[in-house]
């Protein structure tokens, strides 16, 4: 009796790196719920105050010169050299390579471009976000400060909210927001909450940002992480019209559809016979329309393939003075 190998767990792993027939249909598309929408309002309402905390330079602010005194660098000189390649895991080239490259993968598996496209969109909101609050507020790091207990605000400065810890959330956390399980989806997230979050304890480690800095930079990759199943009808159109686009480029290519006609639309061919109008007249050729009786000979007539051949008597050629019959001899002339 021959029984099945029952497949190991490198065997699954092998499988679940094939590609997948067809676009799977047990994968749920996030909805901005109840219950993200009061997160959403909390961290909002977070984020309000931590700004109106820092420019009226509050308690907040004082925190982070007590830190910025205490020195972390040189409190813990140590693991400055690992902090120094802990750090780059905020950084927005490479990290954004490494998760492009796996939700690239992801969506060549499973026949759909919503986890690029969630990329993409995700990474727009962060910069237009981060990039007008650093731009707008200006506020100096640690290292460029004027004056002691200050928040050095609106002095041309970009590190208000932190850069490095809002790309740490947005970029590690897009991983969790497109799992495919909910137990995924858990472990992700804590993940990424607790990378972001080493990140920024990196920048403040080394000197480049306020302990402020830091908390408003993670609440800010926070809301764009909430706000983003606002954004999937965007993104489900833009992958139709993609996948349309890319239909339409195929066709022109085999030539199977011209360029600048309708795809996907058959043309109906309807018969003439429904329509009221008459039909055309026939196009005329070269003979006349009418021809005259031929006049026949009275009597019976055969046909053509009735009638016996007649082979003319003599030859056919006509007679000419110079020419010889064949046997004689021609008479030289004088």
């Amino acid at each position: 009796m021959r029984t099945e190998r029952k497949p190991t767990r490198l065997d699954r792993v092998f499988a679940r790196l094939d590609r997948e027939p067809e676009r799977p249909a047990h994968i749920g598309v996030p909805r901005m719920s109840r219950h993200r929408v009061v997160l959403f309002g909390v961290a909002l309402v977070c984020y309000l105050a931590i700004v109106w905390a820092v420019l009226i330079t509050s308690w907040l602010v004082r925190l982070d010169w007590q830190v910025m005194f205490f020195r972390p660098y040189q409190q813990w000189s140590e693991i400055h050299a690992f902090v120094d390649y802990y750090v780059v895991l905020g950084q927005r080239g490479p990290t954004a390579v490494m998760v492009a490259a796996w939700l690239g993968w992801r969506s060549w598996r499973q026949h759909t471009l919503r986890p690029l496209l969630a990329l993409g969109v995700s990474l727009l909101l962060l910069n237009v976000t981060v990039g007008a609050a650093k731009y707008g507020m200006g506020r100096l790091g640690p290292h460029y400060a004027t004056e002691i207990g200050s928040n050095e605000m609106w002095l041309g400065g970009d590190i208000f909210p932190s850069g490095h810890t809002a790309n740490a959330v947005v970029t590690w956390g897009i991983l969790a927001y497109l799992a495919s399980t909910p137990r995924a989806r858990r472990w992700l997230s804590a993940v990424s909450a607790v990378t972001s979050l080493g990140v920024g304890l990196s920048t403040v480690y080394i000197g480049t940002h306020w302990l402020s800095d830091v908390v408003l930079g993670w609440i800010a990759g926070l809301l764009i992480l909430l706000a983003l199943p606002w954004f999937e009808p965007l993104i489900a159109r833009a992958e139709e019209r993609i996948f349309d686009l890319r239909a339409r480029w195929r066709d022109r290519r085999r030539g199977a559809v011209p360029a600048g006609g309708p795809v996907g639309r058959p043309v109906v061919l309807r018969p003439l016979t429904d329509r009221a109008d008459a039909a055309p007249d026939p196009v005329p050729t070269g003979r006349p329309a009418s021809r005259p009786p031929a006049c026949l000979a009275p009597g019976p007539h055969t046909t053509r393939a009735e009638r016996s051949p007649v082979t003319p008597a003599g030859s056919r050629r006509p007679p000419h003075p110079e020419r010889h019959p064949r046997g004689t001899t021609p008479v030289t002339r004088p």
